[in-house]
Order: C-alpha cells, then structure tokens, then sequence
C-alpha cells in the first residue's frame, strides 16, 4: 500500500509539534497506531499500568514543562478508567491531549462489545472533546485540540480516532499547530482604576494561583505586593507563584470549608485577585466572602471564573504578567507620600511578624528530642528536618502529603516556580506519578514523591513504569494507617452539628492489613526500605539519595488507627 495512513501521520504531527513523550496503556483498537510508534524512535512511549497513572504521569510532565503533553487510552474501559484522573487534570488546568483509539465507524451503530458514547464520557472532564469522522479532518482535528489545550485558560482534551480513520491512507500536509497569543493587556483607564483602589485601601490583600506561575508573573506579583504591603494568599494552585518564604506570603485559603476561608477573605478593604479564582472549596460559603463595602479587582486569562459566584468591582480578561508590570508602574506613579509610607509600614510589619512566627514554630531537632522521643511513633516534621539537610538545593518536589505537606513545606519551602509542585484538584495518587512525569523533564535533578498511604495504593503501580523507563524518582511514603484528611474533616462535620466525638468509621482505617509499601516497591523493581525509628530516618535518606535509581522509603508515622478493632468488626 502507497503512501502512509492515519496511523504515522498523527505520530509525525504530534513530533512536528514537539510532543516526543506519549503516556499510555494499550489495548486492542490501538493496536496499528500503536505498531507505527516503532517507525518514529522520536517518539518515546511511556508504559503504564493503568490508566488514571498515564493520565496522572503526563500531569506532572506538563506541569514541569507547560507545554501540550499526549496521552494514549483504550476505548471505554480505558478512559472510564482515566477519568478520575482527568478531573484533577482539568481542574489544575493541565494541556493533556488525551487520544483513544475506537472499534470504527463501521461498527458504531452495532452497540458493540466496549462500545459507548466516548465522547459524551470525557466532556465532563475535558475543555474539548470530539470524534474525527473522515480522514481528511484527522490532523486538522488533531491541531485543533492542541491549540485548545495549551491555550489559556489551559485545559485536557479528547480526541477520539476510530481505527478505520487511522487505518486508511492520509494526504493531509503536517504542519505545526498555530497558537494564538493571549499576551492581553488591560487599557490605561483599568490599570488606573485598579491602581487607585487599591492604593486607596487600608488592608489590601492579594489571592493568586497559577496562572500567575503560567504566564511568568512571579517577580511582578511580588513587586505589586511589596508596593502595597499586602499580604498573599495562594488560591486554587500546584506550582510556585511566590517565594513562600517572602513576608508576605501568607499561606492558603482552605480547599474544603468556606468557614475556614472566610476569615482570610474578609480581611482586605480592597482584594487583587490574579490567575486563580473564588474560591475551590468542596462545602463554600455561600454568603458573601469579602467585607461590606471592599474593592474586588479580578485579572485572569479564564473569563468563566471571574464574578462567577462572587461581586467584582473590575473583572478584566488579560496575561496576569503585562496586568501586573503595568499595574506596579501605575501604582509607583500614582501613590501619594502617605501611601507609600503606609505600604512600607505594612511591609515592615509583615517581616516582624514573619520573624516572630518563624522563631515559634521551628521543629524539635534530633538532639533536643532526648531519649524519650526515639520510642515514640515518628512525626513528619523529624523525617522532614532531616530530609531538608541532605538534599541538594536544587531538588525538585511532588507533594501529595496532604496533611503531612505543612511539615515538608516548612523544612522545604516552595520558593521558585518549576521546584515544588502540589496536588490539585481532589483526585487521590498523583504524589508518585507526577514526581516520574517531573523526573522525565529533569534527568539530571533529584526528582521526590510524597503521598500517603492511602493515596499511594490508587497509583502505586507507577513505580513498575519508572524502573522501566530508568526515571530515578525517589518516593515517600507517609504511612499513618489512615485516611488522615477524611478523619480531620469529620472532626468539623460533628462540631458543626454538634455531635460528640466518637470512634471514627471503619472505612477511614487503613491498618489492618498493614500494608508493606517496601516490600510492594521492591516486587516492582524498586529498591526499598521501611522506616520505624527515628536513627533510621538519616541512614534511609542517605541510601536513597546514594544513586540515581528509583528508591521508596515507607515511613512509617504517628497514627489514629486499631487494627484490632478494625480486624474484629471486618472479618466475615
């Protein structure tokens, strides 16, 4: 047969488009398309295991390179399978090109075994999702969903490609895929006006997420904030938007109860918010979020979120960077003396304060910690403490520790963009796909995974795939016998209805069977080691960092679990 058929030339358009790495898990449907990958040693498929750790691995490539990354998934089964994953994806707003092959156009009215409506399965979790229905649109088809996808507001996309589409011959040209700029700046008039009601504020406070990352806002945020003294407050996020170390920097709105949020967003008499949007809680307050009568200023290239449940005062569709630039220029311009001296006050408070709160909360070291601590259950912070003197400065995080995060945040502050990555989203198991998909883009740099043991057992398949394709990530496991996070939200479920504490539910205890997450990682070809004491945090460290092979640490940490009660009332 003449000429190449669909199957090559979806290969050569993704390579044309600088896509050389594709995330999947085969299956039958693919199977031609699949067989052409060996034509193209460009392309470099990474096998997973399961599809949600495809879909989760690609996660962390995009986000450590901002660029369209290619995911490949079977039919139904496959991305039903994914779509967990996709949710987080889109939520994160990462430029997943996610394609999955089908049984045919012939085949479709037949109601077929695996078949199913796949495009009406992965709208829900998509920015964009189609079928190509002739030949003669496959690339076009494929061009397009990559401009979506890595057009801001960025966002997963689906394409799906029926095996008689790919199969047949293509005469379509390949040619890079056109992106429009959206490197937008707001008019002089709006610059102004926002710069005037903020200068105008006695509390001004700022909420910012990663769209200030993605368009490379970062040192313009922070110019803006110290201009106005106004303390920072991350939102919705899973990258580096400023230095966490910065006086400023303020921490995070809650993620799950308005109640907790709302003290945060009701400080400020006049409120910037930049690249992110109000606010991503699961139970959200649903009375107004803000004091009577304060300022609301929305810049952000994702029109849908700005005002979309709360009153803005100046909702303006523009790149967070050019936004930012232009509005220190207008607010260094515009300040009288007084406001600028109230700015630097406010500045010099936040650095007191900073100061203050650093010198109470610095963790018990090793020494201090005595004879009596070596024979308690070990604590994050001790391993965390530890972790922070042996690592190069340059370390790369995936942290899904959730809530073990705030004591590896506090012995390794996320201070650059690209260096410190968190889940986002509220799917469970990116911890260790994404710190592999990371590791892909940065070889030569330590690449670290934490995630909990709950967490880790929807995705540790992943660690088969990173022995595989010698991606040297290090994983940690922090293992407290729980859903951790689901016994802390229902400590605020009985408060709020005042019901008395009592034994949490059956289903939030994870220690019976215990689980041997080292064991589990050395089945898989990775080398392991469980951590119980606390003598034996350094000497894992060190043998993890001793090479660049994947390595696992099971650590084992303080619990609220009863593997005997769990055992009685469990068994059948």
């Amino acid at each position: 047969m003449g000429g190449k058929t669909g199957n090559q030339k979806v290969i050569e358009q993704f390579l044309a488009d600088g896509m050389n790495h594709m995330f999947g898990n085969p299956g039958t449907v693919e199977q031609g398309f699949l067989d052409a990958v060996a034509e193209y040693p460009d392309m470099k498929y990474i096998l997973t295991l399961q599809e949600s750790v495809a879909v989760m691995m690609a996660d962390g490539y995009a986000r450590a390179t901002q660029r369209p990354t290619l995911v490949q998934l079977h039919s139904s089964p496959g991305i039903g399978n994914a779509v967990g994953a996709l949710y987080q994806a889109k939520r994160g707003h990462a430029p997943l090109v996610v394609i999955g092959a089908d049984a045919g156009l012939d085949y479709m009215n037949m109601d077929a075994q695996m078949a199913n409506d796949l495009v009406a399965m992965m709208a829900p979790v998509t920015k964009y999702a189609t079928l190509v229905l002739s030949p003669k649109s496959l690339l076009r088809t494929i061009r397009r969903a990559i401009k979506i996808a890595a057009t801001a507001p960025m966002g997963p996309v689906y394409v799906c490609l029926p095996m008689d589409v790919l199969d047949a011959l293509n005469e379509e040209e390949v040619v890079p895929t056109s992106f429009p700029s959206t490197q937008v700046v707001p008019s002089a008039e709006q610059i102004t006006q926002a710069a005037s009601m903020l200068l105008a504020a006695e509390k001004p406070v700022i909420f910012a997420g990663d769209g200030v990352t993605y368009s490379g806002a970062n040192d313009a945020l922070t110019k803006v904030a110290e201009l106005l003294g106004a303390e920072v407050y991350g939102v919705d996020f899973g990258d580096v938007f400023m230095d966490n170390t910065h006086p400023l920097y303020q921490g995070t709105t809650g993620h799950m109860f308005g109640a907790f949020s709302h003290p945060i967003t009701s400080k400020g008499d006049a409120n910037l918010i930049v690249g992110t949007y109000m606010v991503p809680e699961v139970f959200p307050r649903l009375e107004d979020i803000y004091q009577p009568g304060a300022k609301v200023i929305h810049i952000d290239l994702n029109a849908y979120e700005i005002a979309k449940n709360h009153h803005v005062d100046l909702g303006v569709v523009s790149d967070p960077k050019l936004s930012l630039e232009a509005l220190a220029t207008a607010i260094e311009t515009q300040r009288t003396y007084a406001q600028k001296a109230a700015g630097e006050k406010r500045l010099k408070a936040a650095k007191e304060s900073k100061k203050t709160a650093s010198v109470a909360t610095q963790p018990t070291s090793e020494v201090e910690a005595g004879e009596a601590e070596v024979s308690r259950p070990l604590k994050m912070a001790q391993f965390a403490e530890v972790l922070a003197q042996k690592v190069p400065a340059d370390v790369l995080i995936f942290d899904e520790a959730l809530t073990n995060s705030p004591a590896v945040q506090h012995a390794i502050p996320p201070r650059k963009p690209g260096s410190y990555f968190t889940t986002r989203g509220g799917s469970l198991g990116v911890g260790f796909p994404g710190a592999i998909g990371v590791k892909l883009v940065h070889p030569d740099k330590t690449v670290i995974g934490f995630s909990g043991d709950g967490g880790s057992m929807y995705t540790i398949q992943a660690l088969w795939s990173a022995v595989r394709h010698n991606a040297g990530a290090k994983f940690v496991v922090c293992n407290n016998g729980s859903y951790k996070l689901l016994q802390l939200n229902i400590d605020v479920y009985w408060k709020e209805r005042t019901i008395d504490a009592h034994n949490y539910p059956l289903s939030f205890d994870l220690s019976y069977p215990a689980i041997r997450f080292d064991l589990l990682a050395q089945s898989m070809g990775v080398e392991a080691v469980r951590v119980e004491k606390l003598e034996e945090i350094g000497p894992a460290i060190d043998r993890m960092l001793s090479d660049d092979k994947p390595f696992l640490i099971d650590l084992v940490l303080e619990g609220n679990h009863q593997s005997d009660w769990v055992k009685t009332n469990c068994s059948q």
